[in-house]
């Protein structure tokens, strides 16, 4: 029994190793399919507006908090889930799942954040939790995706923090902004193209 639980674990470990390896290359793809099978409207396109916009907005907030691998960040949007970029993401993938006008679309969004967003989730809090050692009590408090209504409080956290506009920048997440933008292009001018058949 023992044997096997310690094969089921090697399998989960490698399957998250190769999760976080192929989910950046997997996503292009995915918005290459995306764009080909898409059949947007006027309307699609503003319904998919507010949760684009709002996950642009959940990752960029986001970014302007958090310092990678060199502290715990637990104030900002991380006080209100410990995922805030990948639900961020979510936010936008459903978004243009709904302005491609196909339901298929955003089934294939949640298969592939099912399979490759959850074990690379899991994969970093692994990593976190060998790193930080205050992170078994900040996950107690502090739901992986699905955020709280109220931000938790830590004791040996000063303050509420502040976002800086510099680690912005350096995370580059304005390059999601630009993402999003080109793909609306895209759609616009496959929308466009298709009225004049």
């Amino acid at each position: 029994m023992g044997s096997g639980s310690a094969t089921t674990q090697t399998g989960k470990s490698r399957w998250q190793k190769i999760a976080r390896r192929v989910r950046v290359p997997l996503g292009f793809v995915v918005a290459a399919v995306f764009l080909v099978f898409a059949r947007p409207t006027w309307l699609t396109l503003a319904w998919s507006l507010p949760a684009v916009l709002a996950g642009l907005w959940l990752r960029g907030y986001a970014a302007g908090y958090v310092k990678k691998n060199s502290e715990l960040t637990r104030t900002g949007p991380y006080a209100y889930t410990r995922n805030p970029l990948y639900l961020g993401s979510m936010a936008i993938a459903f978004g243009f799942a709904v302005a491609a006008g196909r339901w298929w679309l955003g089934a294939l969004l949640v298969v592939m954040f099912l399979a490759i967003y959850m074990p690379t989730i899991l994969s970093e809090e692994a990593f976190l939790r060998g790193v930080f050692p205050v992170f078994d009590a900040y996950a107690a408090k502090v739901p992986r995706l699905l955020p709280r209504l109220t931000p938790a409080r830590f004791a040996d956290v000063e303050g509420g923090g502040r976002f800086s506009g510099e680690r912005y920048q350096h995370h580059r997440e304005y390059n999601a902004a630009m993402g999003a933008a080109a793909i609306y292009a895209a759609l616009l001018l496959r929308m466009l193209l298709a009225g004049h058949r």
